[in-house]
């Protein structure tokens, strides 16, 4: 069987939004069912067979890597760190770099949505696309809209808008070329949604969509994280058995 391709965790985030809530603790560990979040992410990749990632840090980066180490669930952890805020696209391009696979399956660090990591892996290197969206049916007005030809292809991305009047919205969930990474201008903060998504359409890059048919949580906000307590419980019970906890 092929190796997986790495995963990237954008996961620099200091949570300011949740601060009220959370204190100075790192979004991406803010504690989830008595967890931190990234470790519901780690879970899920984990789950999924993949055996190296990426992790893209930046505030508070010591509270990350002092919890994790070098491993998580057996798979090698690699630190990308963020001497200041680059923005989803700046984090990214910097990750270019420890990517050691041709594609890199790139998730934020601040929602799950339980997509199958596999399928999504087989249909983008089936498809042949430079770039693969996550996109699901939401009413969000505060996550990336995408506009789909009838192929299912990407026409246009705008990001925490309803401008494209499209039931299609992103999950924060991608596979990326790795070329396509590197080849992202080190200048400093960059969007990934805002900046970079439009640019590439506009030069012709070919950006599918895997369509998922659930729904995508997020903490960014004191009420959804409270919200995400109890909506993924189920999730972390899942990550117990991957530590090995509760068994004879």
């Amino acid at each position: 069987m092929a190796r997986l391709p790495d995963a990237v965790i954008l996961c620099g985030g200091a949570g300011l939004r949740l601060k009220s809530v959370t204190g100075d603790t790192p979004k991406p560990m803010a504690n989830i069912a008595g967890r931190p979040f990234l470790e519901l992410l780690l879970g899920q990749v984990k789950r999924y067979g993949f055996s190296r990632v990426v992790l893209s840090v930046g505030y508070k980066h010591e509270v990350i890597r002092q919890h994790f180490g070098d491993k998580a669930f057996g798979m090698d952890l690699v630190y990308s760190v963020e001497a200041s805020p680059l923005g989803t696209g700046g984090a990214l391009a910097q990750t270019a770099g420890d990517i050691a696979t041709d594609t890199a399956l790139v998730m934020n660090g601040d929602s799950y949505a339980a997509v199958d990591l596999g399928r999504l892996v087989a249909a983008h290197q089936k498809s042949g696309a430079d770039a693969t969206v996550v996109v699901m049916a939401e009413t969000r007005k505060d996550a990336g809209s995408v506009l789909l030809d009838e192929n299912g292809r990407v026409k246009a991305f705008a990001e925490k808008s309803d401008a494209l009047n499209t039931r299609y919205q992103s999950a924060g969930i991608y596979i990326f070329k790795k070329s396509l990474c590197a080849a992202i201008p080190r200048t400093g903060n960059i969007s990934l949604e805002e900046q970079l998504f439009p640019e590439w359409l506009a030069r012709g890059t070919r950006i599918d969509a895997f369509i998922f048919p659930g729904a995508c949580i997020d903490i960014g906000t004191p009420e959804r994280y409270l919200k995400a307590q109890e909506t993924l419980a189920g999730v972390e019970r899942e990550a117990s058995v991957l530590r090995g906890e509760g068994q004879s």
